[in-house]
């Protein structure tokens, strides 16, 4: 009603829950493009994102939009503001926009190949960048959903479930979206996560399907026997992915009765190799087989495909059904991800006889930490803005728990003192400006 139409972004500041389903569902029934935005952001990203993208609404709630007021100059000039919680200076409410009138609105009808989708995430260089994909994209989704779910998905009386921020790919597509389209249960809650609280949170809302990253599975694991203690737990079948999984987590899942099946992906392309612990024995250590209706192969330089046990790069035939549109305005960037009718993943492994393949690490410098990739220049960045740093480098150093953790290498101002305040001073300052996940969780001060 208020001239929101075909090809304009929408932008979705929101946590978990009715603000973030209603943006997606209207989004592509208008033929409009979402932009989810983790609340993890911080100002700093987010007026980076708002202005690339220069959407025509922004959804959010009072409580995180309060949060990053400043970055209102990064809005397009009529861009327009729908609020939960409270509106102040013009914005609309978003409550009230539920009981208005919706006349005689039909939906806008689009092709499979119409941008749908457009996903922020951290690159080996600069701020975050967008990632579009297409109207079709949720049909390439459901086979491997499936499958990680033990196939389960067409069974009455579902409930899905994850931790992760409906912002990020995970959140949308193992959750979200797969299953209302299986016509299942979803449920919404806050990103906060305990052991003890995810378990008692999946009983209490009968939670029979879930996504967890390594990290997570690796905190519960610290409980022996959670049925001892949650009797009630209907949990079926847990997806997990973003980093490789231990082979104590999965012995743990036996020992609870679950299968822990892990997939492999990127958010320009994904759901390329996984388990499905009903189909294939799962190999600890693996990533597990090719997913059915993704071509996958481990290539050389030249881009042709190598012989089993060989080591070279993961790709994925270029008609992939998960294949995005290319990165938002960034047509060089897309075009190097080619090579002849492969997309090149920047991630090394080796297949072996049995066709399972085995991660061995990436051609750049991305950090991977507790299923989040983080761009080390962005972090460098926000740190040289600190009045006491003169000069900082952002790495990935090893972390048992989180596979990796954002370290950083600070030299001081002049006049500046290095101590444990500052490095605290240092890591809030990341949680605030860019985001609570990429704060440098060890600090190194140096000299030259």
């Amino acid at each position: 009603a208020r001239g929101v139409s075909r090809g304009d972004v929408i932008a979705c500041f929101c946590g978990q829950g009715l603000e973030t389903a209603l943006v997606h569902l209207s989004a592509y029934k208008l033929g409009a493009i979402a932009a989810p935005l983790s609340q993890l952001y911080g100002p700093n990203a987010i007026a980076h994102v708002l202005d690339d993208c220069q959407a025509s609404v922004v959804v959010t709630e009072r409580h995180l939009w309060d949060r990053v007021a400043d970055v209102r100059h990064k809005l397009a000039p009529d861009c327009m503001i729908v609020a939960s919680g409270g509106c102040i200076d013009g914005e609309l409410s978003f409550e009230a926009a539920l009981e208005a009138e919706t006349g005689d609105f039909e939906i806008e009808h689009t092709r499979a190949d119409d941008p749908a989708l457009l996903l922020y995430t951290s690159g080996s260089t600069g701020m975050p960048k967008g990632i579009l994909h297409r109207q079709a994209l949720l049909r390439g989704y459901l086979a491997s959903v499936s499958l990680f779910y033990e196939m389960e998905m067409n069974d009455p009386g579902r409930a899905l479930w994850t931790v992760s921020d409906w912002s990020w790919v995970a959140g949308i597509f193992n959750v979200m979206l797969t299953g209302w389209y299986f016509g299942q249960t979803v449920v919404a809650g806050p990103t906060r996560f305990s052991a003890e609280w995810a378990f008692e949170f999946m009983t209490r809302h009968k939670v029979s399907h879930c996504f967890l990253t390594p990290t997570a599975l690796k905190r519960m694991t610290a409980i022996e026997n959670p049925r001892a203690r949650w009797p009630g737990l209907a949990i079926r079948a847990i997806g997990t992915g973003g980093e490789p999984l231990p082979g104590a987590v999965l012995e743990w899942a036996d020992r609870f009765g679950v299968p822990i099946n892990e997939f492999y992906g990127l958010t320009e392309v994904n759901h390329l190799i996984g388990n499905c612990r009903s189909l294939w024995p799962i190999k600890s250590g693996s990533m597990g087989r090719a997913y059915p209706g993704h071509t996958i192969a481990v290539i050389d330089e030249q881009g042709q495909p190598v012989a089993d046990g060989t080591l070279g790069e993961i790709a994925v035939s270029d008609d992939d059904p998960t294949l995005f549109i290319g990165y938002w305005r960034q047509p060089e960037r897309t075009s190097r991800m080619r090579c002849g009718n492969w997309i090149r993943t920047g991630d090394f492994a080796y297949r072996d006889e049995d066709g399972y393949f085995w991660f061995k690490g990436r051609n750049d410098d991305l950090i991977k930490s507790a299923g989040y990739r983080i761009g080390p220049a962005e972090v460098e960045d926000a740190l040289i803005h600190h009045e006491a740093v003169a000069e900082a480098a952002v790495i990935g150093s090893p972390d048992e728990e989180r596979g990796q953790v954002v370290k950083a290498f600070i030299r001081l101002q002049d006049g500046a003192e290095a101590s444990d305040e500052l490095a605290q001073s240092l890591q809030d300052y990341i949680k605030t400006n860019l985001a609570l996940f990429k704060y440098p969780r060890r600090i190194e001060f140096v000299e030259n």
